[in-house]
């Protein structure tokens, strides 16, 4: 979500491609930071998401997620784990979910219609905080957009992903409906052999999906695992 080709005219989205913004270098201001404004400026689904309301481009992986998989049903109860700034439960509160829960370090505001608590999911309390915020409901829906902050290190970057993965996971094992969905966000190298090893026997059908909303050359891709069964 190639990769940042013009959305298409049928979801609403702008067809004609405008013409590049070019950002000067200002007086102390890093070369890094120059390149990032210039790719914000003339990234389509940035102006569109601008456009349209959204609080984020990330709003057009998880709409393009739902159109190829039937993620979201009217009356859903979700959780959004990483909800910052609020891109994805906007999108949930379009196809007029049922509940909503969502957590972050950061605050979501000015979405309405969901449940926030600005907390680490890391913290030990958090799983606990979030099912208390269900009110007894098991969601259809767990959502995790976390990713760790960077090192630039491959290896180290991928194990740290893979940890707020299997965390993740294992909230969504404990709380899913049958018949439920878990989405988590994984960098290069994909989903490990063993997680998958343990995920398998719970669900129809796992794969691996790229949003052509993702940034051209991001590594992220999205851990898709559909059906779950809670007894096996």
């Amino acid at each position: 979500m190639s990769d940042d080709k013009e959305p298409k005219k049928s979801s609403g989205r702008q067809t004609v491609r405008d013409k590049a913004v070019r950002v000067k270098t200002a007086r102390g201001r890093k070369n890094s930071s120059t390149r990032w404004l210039q790719r914000q400026l003339n990234d389509p689904y940035v102006r569109e998401a601008q456009r349209l309301g959204y609080k984020s481009r990330a709003a057009f992986k998880l709409k393009e997620l739902d159109e190829q998989l039937g993620l979201i049903k009217k009356n859903t109860v979700a959780v959004d784990l990483g909800a910052a700034p609020g891109g994805w439960c906007q999108v949930l509160n379009e196809h007029k979910a049922d509940h909503i829960v969502a957590i972050d370090l950061i605050e979501v505001t000015e979405v309405p219609n969901i449940e926030f608590i600005q907390m680490d999911f890391t913290d030990n309390d958090a799983p606990d905080k979030l099912i208390e915020m269900l009110n007894g409901k098991r969601p259809n829906l767990v959502l995790s957009d976390i990713a760790p902050n960077t090192t630039g290190h491959q290896k180290t970057d991928h194990l740290r992903t893979m940890a707020l993965v299997e965390m993740a996971w294992d909230f969504a094992l404990n709380t899913l409906a049958d018949g439920g969905h878990f989405v988590a966000k994984v960098f290069q190298g994909g989903t490990g052999k063993e997680l998958l090893d343990q995920m398998n026997p719970h669900f129809e059908k796992i794969k691996h999906v790229k949003p052509k909303a993702s940034r051209k050359g991001s590594p992220e891709t999205y851990l898709v695992a559909l059906n779950f069964k809670s007894t096996v």
